[in-house]
């Protein structure tokens, strides 16, 4: 049996980074590897400000919105109250210790292994926004630098841009002309890699898209405070965009429907669901709007 390490970015936040990441890990298991993945840590990360710092700087330059977000935050704590940013990732943490296996131990730019390569068969990199520069702050790690070139495979990332900023892309040329076998996520992914490097990047479908309605249901986790009758799922990366709260307040009040804005702070028990529970939600709704698969 073969092994593999899985490299991607370690988001204890985001519903699609770690559905990904499980979705990855099985389907490379279902081809009889050993998988796990890497823990990598962003040394170059700035120390975070003290808290209420983080508000001064927030207020002074903060929209409407923003400002009763970090006001809410900042009653939370006031308050004494569990802090739901807190809980929420610790619900991700249990995910991911449930569901993906991890190293147990951490790797960073300034501490790489000097037998990293050596430890595994391939380096698979993805999905997720792994070749995004304002992510990876343009490390030569997400493009498996450290290893052979033989060992490295990237399964559809995305670089979340459709151009390399200038003083990326010397780096970014020689890093994707070293990869052994080459994907993406998106055609703006494959118009980079041909115009950079000359290769023709297949485009392919992210990971999640790869398992079974059957295999994401053996991971679902009832949601506590799910609706007892039918309900309408929302779930916007960005909040709920105005052009469609008409629309949406409509299909609740023709249809009888409860709703469930999924992700959305000021739900207090909704936002401080797991990966597990957003796959609950979305099984036993009636209708979701939505501007993302994950």
């Amino acid at each position: 049996m073969g092994k593999i390490a899985i490299i991607t970015l370690n988001g204890y936040f985001n519903y699609g980074n770690r559905l990904q990441n499980f979705a990855l890990q099985e389907v490379l298991k279902s081809m009889k590897f050993e998988v796990e993945t890497i823990v990598y840590i962003n040394n170059s990360q700035k120390p975070r400000k003290p808290f209420i710092k983080r508000i001064i700087n927030i207020l002074k330059k903060g929209p409407i919105k923003i400002i009763y977000i970090v006001c809410h935050r900042f009653i939370d704590k006031v308050n004494h109250n569990p802090n739901r940013y807190i809980h929420r990732t610790r619900c991700f943490k249990v995910f991911t210790l449930e569901n993906i296996k991890e190293t147990d131990y951490t790797i960073s730019d300034k501490k790489l292994p000097d037998n990293l390569s050596g430890k595994y068969d391939y380096f698979v990199v993805g999905s997720d926004q792994v070749w995004n520069p304002s992510y990876n702050e343009g490390s030569s790690f997400f493009f498996l630098s450290f290893a052979e070139k033989h060992k490295r495979i990237a399964y559809a990332p995305s670089f979340g841009v459709s151009e390399i900023k200038p003083e990326f892309i010397e780096k970014y040329k020689e890093w994707l002309t070293g990869m052994h076998r080459i994907s993406v996520r998106e055609e703006d992914g494959a118009k980079i890699i041909k115009d950079l490097t000359g290769r023709d990047a297949p485009v392919l479908v992210d990971p999640t898209m790869l398992l079974t309605r059957e295999k994401w249901l053996t991971i679902a986790k009832e949601a506590r405070n799910k609706p007892k009758k039918n309900y309408l799922l929302t779930f916007f990366l960005g909040g709920q965009p105005n052009q469609y709260r008409k629309q949406i307040k409509n299909c609740i009040r023709d249809n009888n429907l409860d709703v469930i804005n999924l992700g959305d702070y000021y739900e207090k028990n909704t936002y401080m669901s797991g990966p597990g529970e957003f796959i609950d939600y979305i099984n036993s709704c009636s209708l979701v709007f939505t501007d993302s698969f994950h």
